[in-house]
């Protein structure tokens, strides 16, 4: 019997929280509520960054010169760009996903007065990694609004940058999420810069692929690798049949992270 004509076989690959999502956008409204009256922790997110790029246009830039970024010839802030906007897609999603739960989960209790409602945990897992998106997204767009201030948009396709930094919020916003149902303490936290520092480093955010060598293949593991790929064709205007590819593994971690986020937060919370 297929998944489609027997719901009870599907719950065996998804989990059954999933299917019983229904509100969702409660929690991102309470998020929301949350922080606008700490609006300035949001903004401050978006700076390293920004800060990051004006360093490298006023020193580096000069002295690499241009980069060669699939057979075109790039100013070097202009190919590290897209790059640190991608990073700032998912500094902004790991954020709320991963400290701003953890607190929810084991200080404050407030998944344990939401689950008192009707909402579901599965309302939990997509309303809070939805807020992290939109977070993310909120930073996408500045960064988008700075490269074509400083004049380092190549083409007018950089609008479909967000849309690509929105998919890789949700990325790492599930997976951070997911990884947040694990941890004990706040020592555990410790972890999450030694992960995404490397993946800010060596995801071709500041050189080709090819300049990896032989290690590019463990730069094609980087969830942000993907990402930043997707952001650097918008901002070139180059789509390529690769495009797909980078897609699909950004939508298969999501699905990953939203399953395995939802599954945790109903044992840890409904048992």
């Amino acid at each position: 019997m297929s998944v489609l004509t027997n719901p009870a076989a599907a719950t065996r690959i998804v989990p059954a929280v999933v299917f019983d999502v229904r509100r969702p956008q409660r929690m991102i409204e309470r998020s929301a509520f949350v922080y606008r009256r700490s609006w300035l922790v949001i903004v401050t997110g978006f700076f390293e960054p920004l800060f990051y790029l004006l360093s490298i246009r006023i020193g580096l830039s000069a002295l690499v010169g241009d980069v060669d970024a699939g057979g075109v010839l790039v100013p070097y802030d202009q190919f590290v760009a897209p790059g640190l906007m991608a990073a700032s897609a998912m500094n902004g999603a790991v954020f709320d996903s991963t400290m701003n739960v953890f607190f929810k989960i084991k200080v404050s209790k407030t998944y344990d007065a939401v689950l008192a409602t009707p909402m579901s945990a599965g309302d939990v897992a997509v309303g809070e990694i939805g807020f992290a998106v939109i977070r993310g997204a909120l930073y996408s767009t500045a960064f988008m609004l700075t490269m074509w201030g400083l004049g380092m948009v190549q083409s007018p396709w950089i609008v479909m940058s967000v849309p690509a930094c929105i998919l890789i919020g949700f990325a790492f916003a599930s997976l951070g999420m997911a990884l947040t149902t694990y941890m004990r303490s706040w020592e555990d936290f410790e972890y999450v810069p030694a992960l995404t520092l490397p993946l800010f480093l060596f995801s071709a955010t500041f050189y080709p692929i090819s300049q990896y060598g032989n290690y590019a293949w463990a730069v094609r593991l980087s969830p942000l690798y993907h990402g930043v790929e997707l952001v650097r064709a918008a901002n070139l205007g180059q789509w390529d049949s690769s495009i797909f590819g980078h897609v699909a593994v950004l939508v298969g971690l999501t699905a990953v992270g939203i399953a395995v986020a939802s599954r945790r937060i109903e044992a840890l919370l409904l048992t």
